[in-house]
């Protein structure tokens, strides 16, 4: 692969955890992989005076750390070599006068301004950027979720930050767009005769889409109590997971088209009415239980969880399209935290046979399934019957398995690293567009608003399970169950 384009990557909250533990080691692998441009600089941005010496110890400390597979010291230092650090304060105009004058104004160079902080401050940031001349044609601002709170604040960040950026300047990142599996499942559907006649009502049963995660809100409680599961998980990460399984064949894959179609899928889903969210929505907060193997406590037990919050950790919900392609296929979301296993998968549940010629003493039904798994390792697999060995017609579930690590013997890159090289290279094609957004926040807002008024309480599952008994009532009302094989 071709190195970028010459650029000048400046990481606004440079200090914070998200540069130190996703940002900077994913610049590094591109950087140790040599797909980054000779050129190219990293300006970390802080709002205290420590200097590059300090910061690049920092970095020593927080960010290596997190550097994934084999470290490489001499290759740690030519890519320290790419880094400065200045003081920026986000309300004084000075600093980004001395900012616009340490990046300089050469010709042919991207710039990239990666807003890794606080939402509120991204008006300001992009204000700011527009006085010293820094929202030319060649910067591109990456906006990190979330992108406000409700669609109001949503729009209004969207409406402040277009003052001074075109829409093909804004990278609205969903890091969960960047993994592999995600890319492949494109990949599957449009890249090959198998199974697009096939994905669609007359053949598939139903889809679920789940993200569970084995820790609990850990030192972000307070941000967390203010966002909850629904904000945090389903209202991008999971619809955008939907869109890419659910969406049309774009007319090509240019980030427009591809976009244009995810966008359809999110004006076809059926709204929630206050009905819809007492039967088809499942809110809970986990309770005490054991995790890893060690006790663990409840959400109302951890720092800065006030005792009274009816926050969710977790949301299961059934999902309507309303169009040719999918109406009557019911879409299961779930997420949560504190769940049995650290796992993301997208499963397609195809309609048994209609008719069975071979014995099943069991009863139990072992339709076709795809099982897309995006994390903790990235494979696809597909579930089908076949012959037991010996005397008879006994059949027996198997399946094939394409193990991404195994299958294909080059380095991998992470999502984040994906998504930073695209954002250099210009293409928006894994980046949210603003109307995309504002459907996804126009969707779940019945749902936000209906668990505000409501005097039911959330339910509680115990740590280190898959979430409360209503959950999976929740799919046994149309004959499913969810896969949780791990």
């Amino acid at each position: 692969m071709a190195t970028t384009p010459a650029f000048d990557m400046v990481l606004f909250g440079g200090t914070g955890d998200l540069v130190m533990r996703k940002l900077l080691p994913s610049l590094y692998q591109a950087h140790k992989a040599e797909l980054l441009h000779p050129e190219g600089r990293i300006v970390a941005l802080g709002r205290s005076d420590i200097g590059r010496d300090a910061y690049l110890a920092q970095m020593d400390a927080q960010a290596r750390p997190h550097v994934k597979n084999d470290f490489d010291a001499a290759a740690w230092a030519s890519f320290v070599a790419r880094i400065d650090f200045l003081k920026l304060d986000a309300a004084d105009a000075a600093d980004f006068a001395a900012l616009a004058a340490h990046l300089g104004q050469r010709s042919g160079r991207v710039t990239v301004c990666y807003l890794a902080t606080a939402p509120q401050l991204f008006s300001t940031l992009c204000e700011q950027l527009a006085a010293v001349g820094l929202n030319h044609p060649q910067v591109r601002v990456v906006l990190e979720k979330p992108l406000g709170h409700d669609l109001a604040s949503s729009n209004d960040i969207n409406a402040a930050v277009a003052r001074f950026f075109n829409e093909d300047q804004l990278y609205r990142i969903d890091h969960y767009l960047g993994k592999e599996s995600v890319q492949n499942l494109m990949a599957i559907r449009f890249g090959n005769a198998l199974f697009e006649p096939l994905w669609r009502r007359e053949w598939v049963d139903n889809v679920q889409i789940s993200i569970a995660e084995d820790l609990g809100v850990e030192a972000r409680g307070d941000f967390y109590d203010k966002t909850g599961a629904l904000r945090d998980m389903v209202q991008n990460h999971l619809l955008q997971l939907l869109c890419i399984v659910a969406m049309e064949p774009p007319a090509s894959l240019t980030a427009n088209e591809i976009r244009d179609e995810k966008l359809k899928v999110l004006k076809a889903l059926k709204p929630f009415s206050a009905e819809d969210v007492a039967n088809k929505t499942v809110r809970a907060q986990y309770k005490a239980g054991a995790a890893g193997g060690r006790p663990v406590v409840g959400y109302h037990e951890e720092a800065n969880i006030p005792a009274d919050s009816r926050t969710e950790t977790f949301v299961a919900l059934k999902a309507e399209i309303s169009n040719w392609r999918w109406a009557g296929v019911p879409f299961f979301l779930r997420t949560g935290k504190r769940m049995a296993e650290r796992v993301a998968e997208i499963v397609i549940n195809f309609r048994d046979v209609p008719h069975t010629l071979f014995p099943n003493p069991s009863g139990q039904s072992f339709a076709n399934r795809l099982v897309i798994r995006l994390q903790p390792d990235e494979s696809i697999r597909l579930y089908f019957l076949a012959k037991e060995p010996g005397d008879g017609m006994r059949l027996q579930p198997t399946y094939l398995n394409l193990d991404f690590q195994s299958m294909f013997k080059v380095r991998r890159a992470d999502a984040y690293e994906r998504l930073l090289l695209d954002v250099i290279r210009g293409d928006l094609s894994l980046f949210m567009r603003r109307d995309e957004l504002a459907e996804a926040w126009r969707w779940v807002e019945p749902i936000l608003e209906t668990w505000a008024t409501s005097p039911v309480p959330p339910k509680s599952y115990t740590a280190g399970t898959w979430g409360p008994a209503a959950s999976s009532a929740l799919l046994s009302r149309d004959g499913a169950a969810w896969h949780e094989e791990v």
